[in-house]
């Protein structure tokens, strides 16, 4: 039989994406609540719902970074090249997307310089460009959380709908409910909570299968075993393009494009993408660069140590009874698809392997899923609402916002997902296909917080250019490539999705360079840092959202008064009436003194791309080494080691770096229980006061 026969009851499926769903619905409102009641942050004010107050400590910040960066197609794409290409296809899968999130520690320190109070990146291109660029960037802003949490959707629901027989259109409509309601409870800084708690679980999960596969699984056991299985699967199924068609080298051809189609297809999502630069505008100014940093290394071991663990089993495994389609391999429909994986599970565990790899895959969905909702959501209530309909609207009125732009773009999500299942459009074509349309507006939006000399002319050119060029070379080389036919099958192969690719990358980088440098700017960057700027801080977040209505006006009377740089008309928005707290900068955290922060992500972050893309795959690609049983051996040694460094910085950093918040809001709660919350309001009427005094 060819076709994958579900494993689990739909009973199962259901369960586990409404009843877990619920589940962190339920927990988000209580850290809600807890957050509220035992800190000085509170869910109520629009700077901590969409910012976390700035405040977010490096070790939870790189959680985040890896859950959010943890798509579906993180765990199920790094497979199926795995099943394609051996261990160079989840080398590629990790080497070329982990460049992005280092590369981002430099923009993240750019911000902190130039932009320390912005929310969104498009505040920015706003402030600097005026409105046309705004709504260029913003459409591609838009392009990129669309097509991202549609494809979280779709390759969820087809694992979900493979594993348990549950209909895909229920998967796709359900699966954003439980994350919605949770995300509209909590808001930023409670989802950075929630995907912790997702990354602790998805790594001891991970850490199962990898030790079920290398060291206790009789099927396989070991990797010497893995080893044989993997050479007898080379001499039956040959992979086309790799030395000598083993699976067992770096000498691949396609596993190598593909390397270059992630690199370009995943700078788009990450500098494109909301998410990530919210990461940056929540963390401390003089940590972001820490948290990037570990956050892409933290991150590199997902696809490379699960993939190297249970792509190569599916390989190893196709010819096993075990193997769900056993005697016949994947078919290209099921390789694209991202079932690789669960046929691994499958063959591995029976059903508690299914049941490991659902659990796993929904916590990387919905976290994901999470990170694009509230990405979406800042972009919509500060781009659009407030910029464009009610600039004076008060935090109120933000967080209402915020509150329903959550849940239209989960219908949107949704909506998309079910479109590409309509039309037969899976999850391995749109991940090829996005790096073409968004790939033009990367360097440009790089530039806009970089380079003082990149003109409006440039960064609108760059980017529209760019995406034409892209889709002009995509198309070009399917059709030359299969007889002037154009088609999904057609268009999803590796060396269409290439071209477009780096045509639309490079030409956008050529344009917006070209241009300036011909009629170069010189930008004031006072001007971005005046954006949302106040004349004072307040360093509570104790008071209501009423407290923050009254005063709203002083404040925004005040910012008029403080702000000494002339800023043209409408390019700056008024300062959120909500005050952030503890946002008095050190005087190491002043722009001029981050300019050691910024020297060491330079150095920090290339240095690492350098090791990952170019000294270790290169020299073993030309030399066109094939792994001896040591190497290999080695090479998975380095895996699990990594992975165990992985678990330590998303599990434990974060605890150890928030150990005083932790013994704060453990009294509080000793104090409520024994004093049955008596000295509550006490207690917050001190604080109030003293940060009234402070102010």
């Amino acid at each position: 039989m060819s076709e994958v026969t579900a494993i689990l009851p739909q009973a199962v499926g259901y369960g586990v994406v409404l009843g877990v769903g619920f589940f962190f619905a339920a927990f988000m409102a209580i850290l809600a609540q807890v957050q509220n009641r035992y800190t000085q942050y509170s869910t109520k004010t629009s700077e901590e719902f969409n910012t976390a107050s700035r405040s977010v400590k490096p070790g939870l910040i790189a959680s985040g970074i890896v859950s959010a960066w943890t798509w579906a197609a993180t765990l199920l794409q790094s497979c199926t090249v795995a099943y394609e290409y051996g261990v160079s296809g989840p080398f590629w899968y990790a080497s070329g997307a982990t460049v992005q999130i280092l590369l981002f520690a430099i923009l993240g320190v750019k911000v902190k310089q130039n932009a320390p109070r912005c929310h969104t990146y498009l505040e920015i291109i706003y402030t600097r460009y005026g409105s046309t660029a705004h709504w260029v960037f913003m459409t591609f802003a838009f392009i990129t959380n669309i097509l991202v949490g549609s494809q979280l959707l779709l390759g969820g629901s087809a694992v979900v709908t493979a594993l348990t027989g549950m209909n895909v259109y229920a998967a796709v409509w359900l699966i954003p409910v439980g994350v919605t309601v949770y995300v509209v409870l909590g808001g930023l800084r409670a989802t950075f909570l929630c995907d912790y708690t997702h990354t602790f679980i998805l790594m001891i999960v991970m850490l199962y299968f990898i030790f079920e596969v290398y060291a206790s699984s009789p099927l396989i056991g070991s990797p010497r075993e893995m080893y044989n299985l993997l050479k007898t699967a080379a001499t039956q199924r040959p992979v086309v393009g790799n030395k000598d068609g083993s699976y067992m080298t770096l000498k691949s051809n396609y596993a190598l494009i593909f390397g270059v189609i992630q690199l370009c297809s995943g700078s788009g999502t990450v500098f494109l993408d909301q998410g990530y630069w919210q990461r940056a505008i929540a963390s401390r100014p003089s940590t972001a660069v820490r948290a990037y940093l570990l956050g892409g290394l933290a991150w590199y071991a997902i696809p490379f140590a699960f993939a190297t663990t249970m792509g190569l089993a599916a390989v190893a495994l196709t010819g096993h009874p075990s193997f769900p389609t056993y005697p016949n391999p994947l078919t290209p429909s099921q390789i694209s698809a991202g079932l690789a994986a669960p046929t691994a599970a499958v063959a591995l565990l029976g059903k508690s392997g299914a049941a490991a790899l659902l659990i796993i895959l929904f916590m990387a969905v919905t976290s994901a899923a999470s990170s694009e909702m509230i990405a979406t959501s800042s972009i919509l209530t500060f781009d659009v609402y407030k910029l464009h309909f009610r600039p004076d609207a008060p935090p109120s009125s933000m967080i209402r916002v915020s509150h329903i732009m959550i849940v239209v773009f989960a219908f949107v999500m949704a909506i998309m997902a079910s479109v590409w299942q309509a039309v037969g459009i899976d999850l391995g074509w749109l991940f090829l296909f996005m790096g073409v349309v968004i790939g033009g507006a990367v360097v440009p939006v790089a530039l806009t917080i970089c380079w003082k000399k990149q003109t409006k002319v440039a960064a609108i050119t760059g980017a529209i250019v760019g995406c034409a060029a892209g889709l002009f070379a995509w198309l070009l080389t399917a059709a030359m490539t299969n007889g002037g036919v154009l088609s999904v099958a057609t268009t999803g192969q590796e060396y269409a999705s290439v071209a477009g690719c780096l045509a639309s990358i490079c030409v956008g980088a050529i344009c917006t360079v070209s241009i300036s440098l011909w009629n170069p700017d010189d930008f004031d960057w006072e001007i971005t840092r005046a954006i949302n700027r106040a004349s004072q801080e307040n360093p509570s977040s104790l008071s209501s959202t009423n407290e923050e209505n009254e005063r709203g006006s002083e404040l925004q009377e005040k910012e008029k008064q403080a702000t000494n740089v002339q800023v043209r008309e409408a390019r700056t928005q008024g300062a959120d009436n909500a005050p952030l707290p503890g946002l008095k900068f050190a005087k190491d955290e002043h722009p001029d003194m981050l300019k050691s922060a910024l020297k060491f992500a330079i150095i920090g972050s290339f240095s690492l791309v350098a090791v990952m893309d170019i000294i270790v795959p290169l020299p073993m690609f030309f030399s066109q080494y094939t792994f001896s049983v040591k190497f290999f051996t080695a090479w998975v040694v380095i895996g699990i080691i990594w992975t165990f460094c992985s678990a330590f910085i998303c599990i434990f950093l974060p605890l150890l770096e928030s150990r005083n918040a932790l013994f704060e809001v453990g009294s509080g709660l000793i104090r409520d229980i024994f004093t049955g919350g008596k000295d509550f309001h006490k207690r917050k009427a001190i604080a109030a006061s003293r940060s009234k005094e402070d102010a």
